[in-house]
């Protein structure tokens, strides 16, 4: 009986750590040097991070819907993203390629990326992102 408890203690103990996942807000992200987020949401990516976007992500923080899975994103009421071109052309590339294809898409169709900034947010977001 003994042996019965600690083993279901440890699977318990399992699930406890597991149902315990990193979360990281994004709130009020307004981008910054390319590489330093793509080393950023590379090392999230890595731990299985989940990611709520509960403010503004703009310019280069919006790259990381390249590398965190999208069940592990969600966005909250006041949550966006913002798009625009970057100021090192090599870099622009970089950001374009870092989105999904249906990402890109809605990007192409609200007239792609250019210095005017393209705002994905309520109640669009919520077409490619789960509400949380």
């Amino acid at each position: 009986m003994k042996v019965r408890q600690l083993l279901l203690a440890a699977i318990l103990s399992l699930g406890v750590s597991v149902a315990r996942a990193e979360i990281v807000d994004v709130s009020d992200d307004h981008g910054g040097l390319l590489s330093a987020y793509q080393t950023r949401w590379a090392l999230f990516a890595a731990r299985r991070v989940d990611v709520r976007i509960v403010g503004p992500c703009v310019s280069a923080c919006t790259v990381l819907i390249g590398y965190i899975p999208r069940q592990h994103i969600c966005v909250a009421p006041g949550g966006y993203l913002g798009f625009h071109w970057a100021t090192a052309g090599f870099a622009t590339q970089e950001l374009w390629s870092a989105n999904p294809s249906d990402i890109r898409l809605w990007i192409s169709q609200h007239g792609g990326l250019s210095d005017q900034m393209l705002w994905l947010q309520a109640p669009t977001i919520y077409r490619y992102f789960r509400k949380c």
